[in-house]
Order: C-alpha cells, then structure tokens, then sequence
C-alpha cells in the first residue's frame, strides 16, 4: 500500500511536469526544429514514466511508454513531428491528465478511458513502423567496407543490428607468438560473425616484406548478446600488440541511451555515466584520460569529442550522457534551492502571524497607557520584528502569474480550433507576483473573459478582411503592479462593443429605463448585470447571458474590481485591479466619532486639514488641491455615524487607479498592521466595506474598500454633471 503522502507528492509532481509538456506542445508546432522544446516534451514523459514505474502504477507506465517511444524517434529526427503528430500529442496529454486524476481521487479506470487509452497507443504506434535503416537490414544490406578507415566513422550511429569491431594487429604480433586468427575464431563463443573484411593495405611489396611481421587488419560485422567488456575481454593477451575499435549496434545505442536516462540522479563525471551504462570499459577510460591529460583539458565535452573522435562510443551516446550529465546539475540545484510546503501549512503559518500582530498591538496599547518608556521601545522593536516575519510569511505565498497565463495557451489552441478563427495570444508581465490564494481564484474569471473575447471580441477572418485587419486576431494578457494593487488586462483587436445596441438590450431587459443618462464607461459596464447578452445566437461558449455577473461577482469577493474600456471596430480591454493579497495590510487607521477605521496604506497619497482647502474653492463636494479638482466623501455622512462633527477635520487623500478622491474623518491615527477578516453576509450588499480587523484594545475597526466607495463617489458625480447640463438646456 503506497502512503498518501507519497502518492499526493506523486501526483503534485506529474501534474507539474503535465504543465510543462502542455506548454512545449503548444509551442511546438511554431518551432518543430527546436530540439529543446523535443527535448522538453520527452523528458517530462519520462519522469511521469519512471515515477509511476516506481509505484507501480501499470496503466500509466504502459500509455507513456508508446508516447515516449515515439518521441524518442522524433528527437533522433527519424520522425518530424507535424502538426498531425503535435495535435496527437496533445490529445495524449489530455489522456494522462485523466489518468494522474484517477490516481488523485483513488477512482478506478472505466471502459471509455480505457478505449481511449487504446485508441491512441494504437495512434502512436502508427509511426513505429521500420526505420530506413531496419529495413535495410531486413532485406539482407551490410555495409560494406572498401578501406582500412571506416566509412561509417562519419555516421552518427551504427546503421546495422550488429556489433561493428575494427581490428588493427600490430608488427610484433607474430613475434609474441600470437595467432591474430585465433582470436576472430574466438569471437564465435560468445555470438556469430556475420561479415569480415581481411584489410592488406598495409603489405607492403614482396621483396619488402617481412615474414616475421604482421600486416593484417579486420573489420567485422558481429551479431551477439554479449556486453562490450565480455567482446572485448576475448583481446586481453593481445591487447597491447593491437588497435582495436568496438562500436556498439544501433537498437544497442538506443538502449544505452535509455540506460543513461534510467541512471540514479547522482553526479556523475561523463566517464562514469558510460562506464555505468555498459558502452564504456574502465581501460578505455583511462586511455582517454591519459590522452587528454596529454592536451592538459578536462573539459567533459572536449573529452566526449575525444571518445567519438576515437570510435569508442556513438555521438548520440556521448550526447545523452552529456545531457544526463547536465539534468542531474540542474536538479542538485533546484533541490538545494527550492523545499516543497503544504499550502495548508503556508495559511496556519499566516494565520498565527495575524495573532501575533494583535497580540503586539495590544501589549503596545498597555505599553501606552502604563507610560512605561522601557516596555514601549520593547514593544516597537517586537513591532519591527513581527512585521519583518510577516512580510517574510507573506513572500512565501506570493507567486508568479506566468503560470496561470501560460494555461491560457491550450485554451486558445482549443477555442480557436473549435471557432475557426486564427487567434495569437501575446503574454506579458508573467513575472508579476501575488498572493496564491487570489492566483487560485483568478483562474475560473479569466477562463471566461477569454473565451468570451475569442467568440464575441474577436472577428471572423472574412470580417477583418473586410475591415482591414490582420486575418490572424490578437489576444493579449497583461498583468503589473500600481498603486499597491496587480492589475489583469484581457484585451483584444476585435470589433468592439457597440454602445447603442448595449443601451437597447439594456432597456429590453429593465436593467435601465429608457431616457437614463449614462457614460460610456457605465453604458459598457451593463455588460456585467446579470442575464445581459448582446448575442444573437447561443454558442457552446458564451451568448447565454451567465458569466459575466459571475466574473464580476467572483472579482468582488476577492475585494478587486473589474471595468471595460473600448472602442467600436477596434477591440476591447477589461481591466481587472486586485489586492497584492487577502491576508495582512499595512493600513491608516483614522477615526470618526467613537469608531475607527482603516485606509490600505498603499492608497494613500497624503493628509491635509479640510479647513485650509474649504475656502479655497471648496463647495461641499470638490476641493481645490493647489490647483487640482478633487472629488470628497464625509466618512461620518457615509456611514450615518452620530455624534458632533470634530472642529477640526481632515481630508485623507486616495488614489486608486487612474482616480483621486479625499476622504474626510476627525482624526488621523497613524500606520496600523491589519489583519484583514473576511465580514459576514449580512454587509455582503455594502459595497465600501472590505472586511474588517481587531485593534489591540479588542474593538473592531472596518477597512475602507476605497475602490467601491470611489466608484460611489464617481457615480454620484457623472448624475450631478448630468442634471446640471439636463438643467442648463
């Protein structure tokens, strides 16, 4: 019985290594003679292959074992990997994904799987039929041998079934009373000499000759099972009187390359790694290190040159153990830099650090109050600290985008296909970091927006002719960080969106009565309402009119917000703006009447008196900042919180996004660490709070979602903006 958390560390594993032969297929039809990206393909198969070996998990063993087949052929260029076989690949993918699933939830296989599973091995072995060279030897072809060099010293590996060996006696065998015969007779106890060309080049004229001295020389086509140390073992006694050259048959090349690769994941000098796979012996090993001390260079691959150039061992041997050689670095070093941690352990750790954070604000508080100078700077350097290890925590759970927009590449590749339409995806600031638990979450709404660009945004091939455009559309994936927030942009090269035909739907449906004036960004923003849709026809994709609710609404839960910006016949951006992360901010706690509140610190611009600005300009509902027009919401007015109005109030400037805004409040409390706590349904429809957090006294604080009270704010002012022109007509 494997334990489970070998089996979950298996499967977390195979799906990673799932997600990097994806991205090479998706690649590899725009460069097929990339051998990296082959290389890439292979080698994830092979992982998943051997770790499946070693759990013993026959189904996945067996279906990667003919995709690997294959790919081994398509690396040795004996295949050329077309679309044909990169789409075969793909759906095999598919059907390992399925498998690796099965294995996840301990469910076993069905017959509709399993036929599958048929179906494409039986695919796949469509392009295992001979080799050029196979049927060659089939038919009885050797080839032969016209010189005392070899002709097949320019090849990249022996094209023939059989054992080659290259004899050259030397002078003094005779001499040493040796019979060169006598060893060729002996190569018949381990196999069956299936060629042999005597070489007399070298004899020299009869009046020249010496009887005494040997001239002869073999080149033998050998068909055994023996290993090369047993074949060359039978030349001992004579080894020092001759020059002698083993080149292994190609099904053995083949098989010490798949030996390489199945090698344990050691260091290994390249000696080491031929020696380990049979195709080196430890005397030819040491010939060619004296040789190459000679040329004072230990370089591994000058040395690899050496054995080739020597015709001890096949280029594609060298090349493999070179390559294992190289994989077995790579992972020495990602395995000393990286340590796999539960995701569950990542958020108990974050939320201890929360505790923590109350726990400090309250020991400062009493700090405080006892006016005790030595247990204050105590608390401020236990402040100082505790915020270091929570930034530390938090960096632990921020990754990169990248990996959820590269999943985008398979749906493009798909829906494309499935529309007709030729569509490139560009992607962009695949480094931007954030939170996981938002990367998690982003996942289903960007799937949606994207689809939904491919179907609606972007024109059939006819059209953008027609309009003159690219035949090809372009989709476009962006992510960057502004103003303390990462911001997603979906946008497209498409026709746009038509305002008027958004009004009419809208009125149809009753989301807005007719005569209501709107902007273009709020006209675009219905799209958003739930059961809205501008399309004509149902499609499997989209034109239902869910989704785009959805997409808003799942945003919002993340205390993100989405808008739409475009422009008719040219194509379409949706920008989505969401927190770095859902856990602990640094915020700005200020204070109306008896209750207090908290601003996200990196939305704040500055702090100014109101009474300063008020009469400089100050209507009641815009300031006159040094010379800027500045939209201003009363916290206390907002929220209805009771009480006197302070003498002296202040305005809180925020910036969020492209907007600026000035909240007022009675007083400014300084910087606060936040531990951000999710509100309960009953706030679910206030749309300015986003959560809520402890203070360390034990009262409860509520964190500003500026963006949604901005958006309030923004609102009201395009209604007065349209009132007053309604009214000036």
């Amino acid at each position: 019985m494997i334990p489970d958390e070998y089996l979950q560390t298996f499967v977390v594993e195979c799906r990673e290594l799932l997600e990097q032969m994806e991205e090479a297929l998706l690649s590899v039809e725009q460069a097929a003679e990339d051998p990296e990206i082959i290389n890439a393909i292979f080698r994830a198969a092979h992982t998943i292959k051997g770790s499946a070996g070693m759990f013993g998990i026959d189904p996945i063993v067996a279906f990667t074992h003919a995709a690997e087949s294959v790919l081994d052929r398509v690396r040795s260029g004996e295949i050329v990997m077309s679309p044909e076989l990169a789409a075969l690949f793909i759906a095999a993918h598919d059907h390992l994904s399925v498998l690796i699933n099965l294995v996840a939830e301990g469910s076993e296989s069905n017959s509709d799987i399993d036929s599958n599973g048929k179906s494409l091995i039986a695919q796949l072995e469509t392009y295992l039929g001979e080799t050029v060279a196979e049927q060659a030897e089939s038919s009885g072809e050797v080839p032969s041998v016209h010189q005392s060099k070899l002709e097949r010293e320019q090849s990249d590996m022996v094209g023939t079934d059989h054992w080659h060996i290259s004899l050259r006696f030397g002078p003094e065998v005779f001499r040493n009373g040796m019979d060169p015969f006598s060893f060729v007779r002996c190569l018949s106890s381990l196999g069956s000499i299936v060629q042999l060309v005597t070489l007399i080049d070298a004899i020299p004229a009869a009046e020249q000759m010496d009887p005494e001295t040997c001239y002869l020389g073999f080149e033998i086509s050998f068909s055994s099972d023996a290993d090369k140390l047993a074949i060359e073992s039978i030349f001992n006694f004579v080894r020092s009187d001759c020059l002698i050259r083993i080149l292994p048959p190609h099904s053995k090349a083949s098989e010490y390359q798949r030996l390489i690769r199945e090698l344990p994941e050691q260091e290994m000098r390249l000696g080491e790694i031929l020696i380990k796979c049979g195709t080196l012996t430890q005397e030819e090993l040491e010939n060619i290190l004296y040789l190459q001390s000679e040329r004072k260079d230990e370089q591994q691959q000058l040395i690899g040159e050496v054995l080739v150039e020597q015709q001890l061992v096949s280029q594609p041997v060298v090349e493999a153990a070179l390559e294992k050689q190289k994989q077995v670095k790579e992972n020495k070093k990602t395995e000393a830099s990286l340590i796999r941690v539960d995701a569950e352990k990542l958020d108990d750790l974050i939320n201890l650090v929360g505790e923590l954070i109350i726990a400090g604000a309250g020991t400062n508080l009493i700090a405080r109050r006892a006016k005790m100078a030595d247990l204050i700077e105590s608390t401020a350097i236990l402040s100082r600290l505790v915020e270091e290890v929570r930034d530390s925590a938090l960096a632990l759970r921020m990754v990169p985008i990248g990996g959820t927009f590269n999943r985008f590449q398979r749906v493009v590749h798909d829906v494309s296909k499935e529309l007709g339409k030729e569509i490139d995806l560009v992607i962009s600031g695949a480094d931007t970091e954030l939170d996981k638990t938002v990367v998690e979450k982003i996942g289903d709404p960007l799937t949606h927006l994207v689809r939904n660009a491919m179907d609606h945004g972007i024109e059939p091939a006819e059209l953008r002719i027609a309009r003159g455009k690219p035949v090809k559309g372009t989709l476009k994936l962006n992510a960057y960080h502004a103003a303390g927030s990462i911001v997603i942009e979906v946008s497209d090269d498409g026709g746009g969106l038509n305002k008027e035909k958004i009004l009419s739907k809208a009125i149809e449906r009753g989301l807005i009565t007719a005569g209501t004036s709107l902007s273009d960004k709020e006209i675009y923003n219905l799209i958003f309402e739930p059961g809205f849709s501008t399309a004509e026809a149902v499609s499997n994709l989209s034109g239902r009119g869910v989704g785009m609710d959805v997409v808003r609404r799942n945003i919002q839960a993340l205390r993100g917000s989405i808008d739409l910006d475009s422009v008719e016949g040219q194509g379409s951006t949706i920008r989505i703006r969401l927190p770095l992360t859902l856990a602990i901010i640094d915020g700005f706690m200020v204070g109306v009447g008896n209750a207090a509140y908290v601003i996200p610190l990196d939305m704040v611009v500055e702090c100014v008196e109101l009474r300063a600005w008020v009469g400089d300009g100050g209507d009641g509902q815009y300031l006159n900042l040094r010379g800027e027009v500045l939209p201003y919401r009363r916290l206390r007015d907002h929220f209805e919180v009771e009480g006197d109005t302070a003498q002296r109030e202040n305005v809180v400037v925020v910036r969020y996004g492209e907007h600026k805004a000035g909240l007022v409040v009675d007083k400014l409390m300084g910087e606060f660490q936040t531990v951000i706590k999710p509100l309960g349904k009953l706030f679910k429809g206030e749309k300015s709070i986003g959560g809520f957090t402890i203070l360390g006294s034990g009262e409860v604080a509520l964190i500003v979602d500026v963006p949604g009270l901005m958006a309030q704010v923004e609102h009201e002012r395009v209604e007065n903006e349209m009132a007053l022109a309604a009214t000036s007509k």
